[in-house]
């Protein structure tokens, strides 16, 4: 299988680095429904000269449309989804459902790939994806590389292979929304997972080896990626639409290298220089990731989650006035530099030797100083974390040349020139040769002229010219059938045939629209309050319990991470992820992490069976109107009006890896209460599921009873209420003023 190195691009400045280092493909968002909303990204103008670069290089381009989709953008994503597919993207990444129902339906020939946001960890996802077109997955994170290879092969894969990791499975995560108003559903992450909290157990802090507890290392799986390229993965993707162009360049050139060395059989050993470099560009300090089955302190840096760049060396004399540092690497005048120490960084804008005297670089094994502005009081390491010469060094690259051979025919009256590039043939005709006894053409003039190809993106590696005696052409019709000739390739190479565009027909559906009140309980006293209280639906996670309570007709709530689709035999159930709509044949409903936010994501659901949908928990009131405008004989929406919401799940338990550091973890599974604090004194409580992942919920309880008579007014029939540690009669208190509102007697 060919392999695909894949490149982020955040900045047309960053397309060219990608595209003149190696890049087999980019990826890259417009101004609008891209999971990096903050990143520069392209107008539709830049759109159509970054599709046109890609194209002439022979680089495929992928475009980010991987948002969560409300019902009013509808329209709007599709028609510029329709945009993209006119100019000939190579591929659209999608996280949304309906968008790619629509997609699917509207524009056959159009590639679909499956953003890691759609939270794709099992098989039984994939067969959920090829019935919506999509023929290549990005994968969760989270998943070995045993267990990717065990991926049916009639879809295309791609993961991760270096940069940032999110510490939520796949990414899916309400921290940010819930917390800061920036969803990160749909682009705008602020990163609550890099913020210092502490580990409670008991409502006590709990000392850990560093307060920043949600922060990973990055990704880097250059030295064990022998065994990726032995693997069934198409695409390997390196992660960076917010780093800067220089880093784009050097990784690109980094992974090429060693994509280029295992194909031609030669040794992938990775050296420590170019380690240090890929450090000083940016890292948090690496790790091989889930992907290689790194854990824990491989996995986490609990120290800091700042950039830390590479060692430079250490602090030998240190006064309020200077810094003396012991050089281990290389320095120069305005390289960046951060002191462990205090966790603080500057530029060197001056560099001193021993002497005291202005230098503009020092060597390994030098004494040098720099000016303590920072007012840095302890001694310790420095890191490296911007290295001047080796950023100038990646912009000065040198451009990316097409090779081309060329054959030319010159006869009385008749030249023919033919370009061949490897895959396309251009021809040129012309009639401007005419007879010339006194100073005919020598194959040395043809040859001199039509080499000199200039600032084209052309290098030509062979001509062959059969030319006929006594003829001649002047220099200006040469240039004029070489200039033609390398257009019609630019346009040979840049062309596609013309895409094809469909109607689509909605369909219609009946739903259920009786009242109902429905709960998620966690334990027996609970699910007892809810029974007495007359609640309609009762869901309920942990599996023991609910077999304990089948005759209370409780419905089962699966995990939204499932190594294997198999449910226990519950009828109906409430699914946390996709891969039970086909392997399930019991009455379907969606829990909230569905991110449904559209009437196209909503009715594909409906349409294999789905009885209920509880929307996302961060759908305004406005884009609820918009979405139930197109429901007004009736709807399939339960909508969370209380409770705790679930921000995030972590694949790996944190209270084992800070508390009892056991390979088995028991800590999790003792009677205390864990949950994590942050720096403002909110608590978020933690539960340990029985894979041992941590689930994270909100600090503070979603409390919209009031809004109920304004929700039922609009068409909504279900009304959740998301129980946590509420007590009995905490419970029978809020179902009571939900009914006070609905009208209904206790």
């Amino acid at each position: 299988m060919k392999k695909e190195l894949l490149s982020p691009v955040g900045s047309m400045e960053a397309l060219k680095m990608a595209i003149h280092y190696g890049a087999d493909a980019v990826y890259l968002g417009g101004k609008k429904f891209g999971a990096r909303a903050f990143a520069a990204n392209f107008s539709n103008e830049e759109m159509i000269e970054a599709i046109f670069l890609c194209h002439l290089y022979g680089v495929k381009i992928y475009v980010t449309v991987n948002t969560m989709i409300y019902e009013s953008e509808l329209d709007e994503v599709v028609s510029y989804i329709q945009f993209l597919y006119e100019h000939h993207v190579d591929a659209i990444i999608m996280a949304d459902i309906g968008l790619m129902k629509i997609c699917h339906e509207k524009f056959p020939t159009l590639e679909i790939h499956a953003s890691t946001q759609v939270h794709t960890h099992n098989r039984e996802q994939i067969a959920v994806l090829k019935d919506l077109g999509i023929k290549r997955v990005v994968l969760a994170r989270e998943l070995s590389l045993e267990e990717i290879k065990k991926f049916p092969e009639d879809i295309e894969i791609e993961v991760f292979i270096h940069g940032a990791l999110c510490i939520s499975y796949s990414g899916q995560c309400l921290f940010s929304s819930l917390l800061m108003n920036r969803s990160g559903n749909r682009g705008e992450c602020a990163q609550i997972c890099r913020l210092p909290f502490q580990l409670l157990k008991n409502g006590q802090v709990v000392q850990t080896e560093g307060n920043y507890l949600l922060s990973t290392k990055d990704l880097n799986t250059s030295p064990q990626f022998m065994e990726l390229m032995n693997s069934n993965i198409k695409s390997f993707k390196i992660e960076g639409r917010m780093k800067s162009p220089a880093y784009v360049g050097f990784m690109t050139s980094f992974y090429r290298s060693l994509i280029d060395r295992y194909e031609s059989n030669e040794s992938m050993e990775v050296s420590d220089e170019d380690l240090k470099k890929a450090a000083t560009l940016f890292g948090r300090g690496f790790t091989l990731g889930k992907l290689l089955k790194q854990q824990n302190q491989k996995f986490m840096n609990q120290i800091t989650s700042n950039h830390q760049g590479s060692y430079l060396g250490d602090i030998e004399v240190l006064s309020s006035k200077k810094i003396g540092i012991r050089l281990k690497n290389d320095l120069h005048q305005e390289d960046g530099i951060r002191f462990v120490s205090e966790n603080k960084g500057m530029i060197v804008n001056f560099l001193y030797n021993e002497r005291d005297l202005l230098i503009s670089n020092a060597k390994k094994g030098e004494l040098v100083f720099v000016d303590n502005k920072i007012g840095l009081t302890k001694k310790g390491r420095v890191m490296k974390t911007l290295d001047k010469v080796l950023e100038e060094r990646l912009q000065n690259y040198e451009e990316k040349k097409i090779e081309i051979t060329m054959s030319l025919q010159i006869a009385l009256a008749f030249i023919c020139l033919k370009i061949f590039d490897g895959v396309h043939e251009v021809e040129v005709h012309d009639s401007c040769v005419a007879s010339s006894k006194n100073c005919p053409l020598t194959k040395e003039q043809v040859i001199k002229q039509f080499r000199k190809l200039g600032n084209t993106p052309f290098v030509l590696q062979k001509i062959d010219c059969n030319l006929e005696e006594n003829v001649y052409m002047n220099v200006r019709d040469m240039n004029e059938i070489r200039r033609k000739g390398i257009e019609k390739l630019i346009q040979k190479r840049v062309e596609r045939e013309k895409p094809v565009i469909c109607s689509v027909k909605e369909e219609h559906f009946r739903y259920d629209e009786h009242l109902e009140i429905t709960a998620s309980a966690w334990n027996q006293e609970q699910i007892d309050a809810l029974v007495a209280c007359g609640v309609s639906k009762i869901y309920v996670m942990k599996e023991e319990l609910y077999h304990q309570n089948l005759e209370s007709g409780v419905i089962y709530r699966t995990n939204r991470v499932q190594s294997r689709t198999r449910y226990p035999k519950a009828n109906p159930i409430l699914l946390g992820e996709s891969g039970g709509l086909f392997q399930s044949s019991a009455i379907k409903y969606l829990d909230y992490f569905f991110n449904i936010a559209n009437h196209a994501s909503a009715d594909y659901f409906v349409k294999h069976g789905v009885k209920q949908i509880c929307l996302t928990p961060e759908i305004t009131d406005l884009e609820l109107a918009n979405l139930l405008q197109y429901y007004p004989q009736g709807n399939p929406f339960e909508m969370i009006v209380y409770g705790r919401l679930e921000v995030m799940i972590l694949n790996h338990c944190i209270v084992s890896m800070n508390v009892s550091h056991d390979k088995i973890c028991k800590a999790c599974r003792e009677k205390d209460s864990f949950s994590l604090q942050d720096s403002h004194g909110n608590v978020y409580p933690l539960w340990m599921d029985e894979s041992h992942r941590t689930h994270i919920f909100h600090g503070e309880i979603r409390d919209d009873i009031l809004k109920i008579k304004t929700y039922y007014q609009m068409g909504i029939r279900k009304f959740r209420l998301e129980f946590y540690e509420e007590t009995p009669n905490e419970i029978i208190e809020v179902v009571n003023r939900v009914k006070q509102e609905l009208c209904i007697t206790c």
